[in-house]
């Protein structure tokens, strides 16, 4: 049985994606990204289900920064449909909810419904965590913004369902593990995560992508991180529609490689079919 790990707790759009990915395997709920990150890596846990960005709020803060330096590889993606409901303890109404927790990404989610009620906000740690203070506090007056699983978790009473301001509201996953998995077969639909650092010279990063440009590979994101104080070349994180033995791909990171000091491969997996949607 493999044991599956995330940041939040039950309940949480993480627990409810591990469960999608992972049916009837043993979950172990964290804390903080970094903390199951280190589940996989020492051991206690198999896999990792991290989110890494929301159509919505951008890139998950710390994710991309922690991936390099995790020793992690990436296995698959998943695109899960976010959906936040008000919730609070059985007799609530919305109007006399005085407060509302969640995690600052679930808040900066529902601002409409937010501004509509005048509430005040709290920041939690997790949405689920969220639901479970209201339900510990007992208080009419406080309620959640949490995924629907949390409400019956918790006997929580949904005041508002569907709360979030983008129906299309959508965060993509990624699954890691100690080990790379088996890369799709050439030819099949597949994305490439990569991290490199450019070599300290003059139009570093311009020539290091150009093999991208002139092979026609798609970057579909590109994300820069600057370590130290600023003195040394800065680290990027990549990822490439294609297979790294397509003749494309592959001459792209072969000029790559030659303008960085360094480049890793951090996944080879198969696209999601999310990707293939004709509105996304």
């Amino acid at each position: 049985m493999t044991t599956v790990t995330y940041q939040g707790e039950l309940g949480s759009n993480s627990a409810t994606v591990a469960s999608a990915l992972f049916p009837g395997d043993t979950q172990l709920p964290c804390t903080s990204f970094e903390q199951a990150l280190d589940a996989v890596t020492l051991g206690a846990a198999d896999v990792a289900v991290i989110p890494v960005d929301n159509s919505a709020a951008g890139r998950v803060a710390d994710v991309h920064h922690l991936l390099p330096e995790s020793g992690l590889f990436i296995n698959a993606e998943y695109f899960h449909a976010i959906r936040f409901d008000l919730m609070g303890v059985p007799g609530a109404t919305p109007d006399r909810v005085e407060c509302v927790r969640s995690h600052v990404h679930a808040l900066g989610q529902c601002r409409k419904v937010l501004r509509e009620g005048g509430w005040r906000t709290l920041v939690c740690d997790d949405t689920a965590g969220a639901a479970r203070e209201v339900a510990e506090l007992g208080d009419p007056r406080h309620a959640a913004l949490a995924p629907p699983a949390a409400a019956a978790l918790h006997g929580l009473e949904v005041l508002r369902a569907g709360v979030e301001d983008d129906p299309d509201n959508t965060t993509r996953f990624v699954v890691l593990s100690r080990d790379a998995a088996p890369a799709p077969a050439v030819g099949e639909p597949t994305m490439t995560s990569l991290f490199f650092c450019v070599r300290n010279i003059p139009s570093a990063l311009y020539k290091a992508l150009g093999g991208f440009a002139s092979s026609g590979v798609n970057l579909t994101k590109i994300e820069s991180y600057q370590m130290g104080a600023g003195r040394s070349a800065s680290r990027f994180y990549v990822e490439v529609e294609g297979h790294p033995d397509d003749e494309r791909v592959a001459l792209a990171l072969h000029e790559l490689r030659f303008f960085s000091s360094e480049v890793r491969v951090l996944g080879v997996y198969a696209a999601h079919p999310h990707r293939h949607r004709g509105d996304v």
